[in-house]
């Protein structure tokens, strides 16, 4: 039976998963709740890779008080030894009676097993309570683990009249500050950030997360990384000093072929990390990218790009998440198009549905999924 203690505990633990949704990276955020009947023994949420679990934080806290409470955790708890031992394993030595999943672990190497061992302990498991809440609280870990690819969000920031930028390329600023701020926390909960070379020659960003442009994060765990940032560049064309090269941490994918070019070579000498991958007369193929960083670990990939590779991703239905930022602006018929999709019918147009409207200052966010 479960009742409404039971499922304000589980809310607790994803509040507190949440936590890290700027540090965890690529590990999933978990968070976990110990409790005897109303009371509250211990809680915690997994910080960052290599430290410790949810559970093992949780059970920290409440000490030997666990033994007979009841844990609520909203990933399965690991079952196997890899840069932790596994949290089962510690739920059943501190002698917790009930613990209660929101959903299975997709890992291969965890899934069901966890839960298996507890089980074959003696302590009673309950699967389910919110699961979908903890589903979307890692889209891209569950993806990933799932069909081998990343959870894709691509990012525009627009004027009313669907405008990126001016028809000379001149883009700064379309949205304010606020809008801007958000995209900083939109970067920091990604684990990379993909954009074209043809962006890199024309504005030469960074694509960094800006620690002093986050704002007040609350009480989620404080990024300890930059995302890697990923470069689509048939012929190796970006610059050696281009700002997005400072620092590291960049994958450039080009055609098979360029590899081998002087271009490249000098690109590989920088660290810069080079991959070959098919491309086609549109561009790259996005199919093969995201498979190439899915094996990276790559779980949530943020598109900022132009309207070419924009229109790709559109147009093969590979967007899992559009966010547009739109100011109360207009830039004219000539302004450069949000993403370039070779639509010739009402028939062939693409369906949206919104999950979420807000306002940012004086600019609107619209998060979007496909239909």
């Amino acid at each position: 039976m479960i009742d409404a203690q039971d499922t304000a505990f589980m809310a607790r633990a994803l509040q507190l998963a949440w936590r890290g949704r700027y540090s965890t990276h690529p590990n999933p955020r978990v968070g976990c709740v110990i409790a005897r009947g109303s009371e509250v023994l211990g809680e915690g949420w997994h910080e960052r890779a290599g430290e410790a679990h949810a559970e093992i934080r949780a059970l920290s806290q409440a000490g030997p008080d666990a033994r007979g409470a009841t844990a609520y955790v909203t990933l399965e708890p690991c079952s196997h030894f890899g840069r932790t031992p596994p949290c089962a394993k510690a739920l059943v030595e501190a002698g917790v009676a009930h613990v209660f999943a929101a959903t299975k672990d997709p890992n291969p190497s965890v899934s069901g097993r966890g839960l298996d061992m507890l089980r074959e302990a003696g302590v009673r498991v309950t699967e389910g309570l919110l699961a979908e809440e903890a589903v979307r609280l890692n889209p891209g870990f569950m993806k990933r683990m799932n069909v081998g690819r990343p959870y894709v969000r691509l990012k525009m920031a627009a004027s009313l009249d669907g405008r990126t930028a001016m028809a000379s390329g001149e883009s700064q600023w379309i949205t304010g500050a606020e809008a801007r701020r958000d995209v900083q926390r939109l970067r920091a909960i990604s684990d990379a950030i993909l954009t074209g070379v043809g962006t890199v020659l024309a504005d030469n960003p960074s694509l960094t997360v800006r620690r002093g442009e986050l704002g007040d994060i609350g009480d989620a765990t404080e990024p300890s990384r930059q995302p890697l940032r990923v470069i689509a560049d048939r012929d190796a064309r970006t610059p050696p000093g281009a700002t997005i090269l400072q620092g590291g941490n960049v994958q450039i994918y080009c055609a098979s072929p360029t590899l081998a070019t002087a271009p490249a070579q000098d690109l590989a000498a920088l660290g810069v990390g080079l991959n070959g991958v098919a491309w086609k007369d549109n561009g790259i193929d996005v199919r093969e990218l995201l498979d190439s960083l899915g094996e990276l670990g790559i779980n949530e990939l943020l598109v900022e790009a132009g309207p070419t590779l924009a229109g790709t991703f559109i147009n093969e239905r590979l967007v899992d998440e559009l966010w547009l930022y739109q100011a109360p602006v207009f830039l004219g018929s000539t302004g450069r198009p949000t993403a370039n999709l070779p639509l010739e019918s009402m028939a062939d147009k693409v369906q949206w549905k919104v999950l979420d409207r807000r306002q940012l200052g004086e600019d609107q966010r619209l998060i979007l999924a496909p239909a």
